[in-house]
């Protein structure tokens, strides 16, 4: 009997585990073209940051140069993140400061969150770029950026700058500096230059 019981227990754990690891598949077969497993997701250690309670930010990041170098003064560098409106109303981030640069790029007519929405700003080319940077940028170092949005009250916080190396090797640089960048000023303002914009924007 002892043999029995034990030969049963086995099995019964292997068949629990699988079944828990078919369940997002099968929900994302459910969910067809908008399924979250279909959508490329970004790194985990990013900053998290709660704008209210409806709206959040998760694995923002800055993407720097390779391991060894640093991102000169005058370059670009592109911003990941990805926003949550959980609730209502719905809401729009319409600027991004930073004394880290000169301006910050982002798409055109911001970003909209409508209620209950994902928006990845995730890559693997950056949607948002701090332009003209003001000093050089070294991989695990910081920054501090400000989010603006049309609704919710602006919030400040802490950005790594993770260097381009191992999994952020996927991750595409930023477009070089353009020629007619804006000159220096006490922080950064959104750029008019238009770029695509992500998925969940308009």
């Amino acid at each position: 009997m002892i043999r029995s019981s034990r030969g049963v227990v086995a099995p019964r754990r292997i068949l629990i585990a699988a079944a828990v690891a078919l369940v997002p598949l099968i929900a994302g077969c459910e969910a067809g073209d908008n399924a979250p497993v279909l959508h490329w997701h970004q790194p985990t250690n990013g900053t998290f940051q709660a704008v209210n309670t409806n709206i959040t930010i998760s694995n923002a990041f800055v993407l720097g140069a390779p391991i060894g170098q640093v991102l000169g003064q005058g370059q670009n560098a592109g911003l990941f993140l990805t926003l949550v409106n959980a609730g209502r109303p719905r809401d729009r981030l319409v600027g991004i400061t930073t004394a880290a640069a000169r301006s910050v790029q982002l798409p055109v007519g911001g970003v909209r969150l409508l209620p209950g929405s994902r928006v990845l700003l995730a890559g693997p080319a950056p949607a948002i770029v701090l332009q003209n940077l003001a000093k050089p940028l070294k991989g695990g170092s910081s920054i501090v950026i400000t989010l603006i949005f049309a609704r919710a009250h602006s919030v400040k916080f802490h950005v790594p700058v993770m260097p381009r190396a191992t999994f952020y090797t996927t991750f595409s640089p930023a477009p070089g500096p353009s020629p007619t960048a804006l000159p220096a000023g006490t922080g950064a303002r959104v750029s008019a230059t238009p770029t695509p914009s992500p998925t969940g924007s308009p």
